[in-house]
């Protein structure tokens, strides 16, 4: 079954929409940057890097990520991490995606905010002109880092209109709440980006209400805690609030002791509008169709299941209407040529 559930899941159309390019640095990329821009790393080989791939929670991995994102300085090095992904995306029958990317991650270190965006804005249109893969890049602030530096920030995107279609929320969740960064949220929405935050992870289900209530937060990434909260479960599903779902990441940041025990199964059965993606996969494991595959294999999702989950990522994303219409068409027609019901 392994193999016919694979092959489905990757002929499947999908969209991704919760991905970090930096955490798609795999170690290799990692060390041919390294030697281009004469950065030192903390390991001899890529063999080694890759044994350090292991994490007690969200703050240990996200002190290897920064680690990793020494070796990105030169708008060619933002070009190539995020080409990368793109060709392993197309390989994946990815259709649309809607990557973040943290400028202050690089930024803080010297590294000039066009540099980064001007980089990974070539990737993504040249990723359409070859593959077809359409996309909406979103920035996203770091929470422990503070709500002026995310002001500064969003002063620097303006510069590049709606190259950048949405701000989001991201980094270490405990203890940053979603109120400290209103005010610049609000001036986002004010300049007519599109909003979504990280919450609901590590940090409770109140994140997610504050994140939809005080920064009008459009999607949740992650929100795997609001079942603790019935009337936050009936709130998000009566209002379609989309969740952008990573359940590998959930496994290795130990959100969740084992895939068997995953959520996304009683998310699914509660009505809500959940998508599946791969949020850090170089560092968690697997890309989206690997999640989609662990995710079938532990909580038994069917291949209708799995049709619903890539039809539920396009109606969640940013595309307008006739694009999410005709791309669900596509999802639909596969299941149908492939016997689903």
């Amino acid at each position: 079954m392994t193999t016919d559930l694979r092959s489905f899941v990757l002929g499947l159309p999908k969209a991704e929409l919760h991905l970090h390019l930096e955490g798609t640095l795999e170690p290799e990329l990692m060390f041919d940057l390294a030697e281009r821009n004469h950065v030192a790393l903390p390991y001899e080989s890529v063999e080694k890097a890759r044994l350090a791939y292991e994490f007690s929670d969200l703050q240990s991995f996200l002190d290897l990520y920064y680690a990793g994102c020494s070796v990105l300085v030169s708008e060619q090095d933002f070009y190539d991490l995020t080409w990368a992904y793109l060709v392993r995306a197309a390989e994946e029958n990815i259709r649309h995606v809607e990557p973040f990317f943290d400028p202050q991650t690089h930024t803080e270190r010297g590294v000039h905010f066009g540099t980064v965006v001007t980089g990974i804005m070539r990737a993504l249109e040249d990723g359409t002109e070859r593959f077809g893969i359409t996309s909406r890049l979103i920035m996203s602030f770091l929470r422990d880092l503070s709500p002026a530096s995310a002001a500064q920030t969003l002063e620097h995107a303006r510069r590049y209109g709606r190259r950048i279609v949405g701000v989001g929320l991201d980094s270490a969740e405990l203890g940053h709440p979603p109120e400290d960064f209103e005010e610049v949220f609000h001036a986002a929405r004010d300049a007519g980006y599109r909003v979504v935050a990280h919450a609901g992870e590590e940090g409770p289900p109140e994140y997610i209400l504050g994140a939809l209530d005080v920064l009008g937060a459009e999607r949740i990434d992650h929100g795997v805690r609001c079942l603790e909260d019935q009337m936050l479960t009936a709130r998000l599903a009566m209002d379609r609030v989309p969740l952008t779902v990573c359940p590998l990441s959930n496994v290795r940041l130990k959100v969740v002791p084992a895939m068997a025990e995953h959520p996304l199964r009683r998310m699914m059965d509660a009505g809500l509008l959940v998508t599946v993606n791969s949020d850090d996969p170089a560092y968690f494991g697997g890309y989206l169709v690997e999640n989609y595959v662990a995710a079938a294999e532990a909580l038994g999702l069917s291949l209708k299941d799995l049709a619903d989950l890539a039809e539920a990522s396009f109606r969640a994303s940013f595309l307008d209407e006739p694009t999410r219409l005709a791309r669900s068409r596509e999802v639909r027609e596969y299941a149908d040529a492939h016997g689903v019901r």
